[in-house]
């Protein structure tokens, strides 16, 4: 069955001139793909795709003239959708949040356009599985990506913040991406909570870079005592601290945390340094993290084959 598309433009031309009457548009229970065609412009409006509004595909032209951007924080909520939006905080503050299933994002910029010192200040809460984002830009400060449960996939995608910027209990698999660090913090806060969970990130082929600075921040600390994190392949610039890893003040967490590093380099990676309970992988040990089975065991991996087949030009 082919796409239902639906145009999205501030001036008018479109179908309609927000993205969230677009969503709105979508009927609850969507079984079919239905692609939202961003024009360029600035959208300045939370964003919310509810549970079972499935099946959504935003495409950009490209993301730096694509930007969906609002203000909230963990603090400060101001949601057109409040009433709908459940929870509050941090989990509630989100520019984008979304909770429909198969969700994919192409071209697109998502920012929190809070200012440094906000606290907390998501750009976007994925909490549903089975979602893909291309070429996308993650704009913010503290807690910018919240990746907090299901499975994702994220190719050639910038990512920038200061603290715990990607974060979450997702099983998610960032390839090919730019993560760059503005300020003293942490890149990751993985919240897994037993050894039985099979969720955790994977950096893998990924540059880390920070604002010219030497050795201000830590690769991620434990949100949850058995946090997962894995960076394979990846470039890793000045900034990163020669310990690497935090144990979040918390000495038993570093009994349990998986915090790892395969065949890194940059000057950021100091494997002689690096604190003694985080661990350089072996060739055999490193092999699950290092494929798209890490998100979907499955061998046909229907739902990112899906993906890759789906994606939609913006002059389709």
């Amino acid at each position: 069955m082919a796409p239902f598309i639906l145009t999205v433009s501030q001036d008018g031309t479109g179908n309609y001139r927000t993205v969230q009457e677009a969503i709105d548009a979508v009927p609850f229970g969507n079984t079919r793909r239905t692609v939202i065609k961003v024009s360029p412009g600035i959208y300045r409006q939370p964003l919310y795709v509810a549970k079972t509004k499935n099946f959504i595909t935003f495409v950009g032209l490209c993301p730096e003239d694509t930007v969906l951007t609002w203000n909230n924080t963990a603090n400060k909520i101001d949601h057109h959708q409040g009433s709908k939006v459940i929870g509050n905080g941090t989990f509630a503050c989100g520019s984008t949040i979304v909770e429909g299933e198969d969700f994919i994002a192409e071209n697109i910029t998502f920012e929190n356009s809070s200012p440094e010192g906000s606290g907390q200040a998501v750009a976007v809460r994925v909490s549903a599985d089975r979602c893909a984002f291309y070429n996308c830009r993650f704009l913010g400060w503290q807690d910018t990506l919240y990746l907090h449960s299901g499975k994702q996939y994220l190719r050639d995608c910038y990512i920038e913040g200061s603290v715990d910027f990607i974060f979450g209990n997702s099983t998610a698999l960032l390839e090919h991406c730019h993560i760059h660090c503005k300020s003293p913090g942490f890149i990751t806060a993985q919240s897994r909570k037993s050894q039985h969970e099979k969720t955790g990130y994977v950096f893998l082929r990924c540059v880390i870079t920070g604002n010219g600075g030497t050795s201000y921040a830590y690769l991620g600390r434990p949100w949850g005592p058995y946090g997962r994190v894995v960076f394979a392949f990846t470039y890793m610039d000045q900034c990163i601290k020669p310990a690497g890893w935090n144990n979040w003040g918390k000495v038993e967490n570093e009994r349990t945390a998986c915090f790892y590093e395969y065949r890194c380099f940059g000057a950021g990676f100091c494997p002689s340094k690096r604190v003694k309970w985080a661990r350089v992988l072996k060739d055999k040990e490193a092999e699950q993290f290092l494929m798209h089975s890490f998100i979907d065991p499955e061998p046909q991996r229907p739902w990112l084959d899906q993906r890759l087949a789906l994606r939609i030009p913006y002059s389709a």
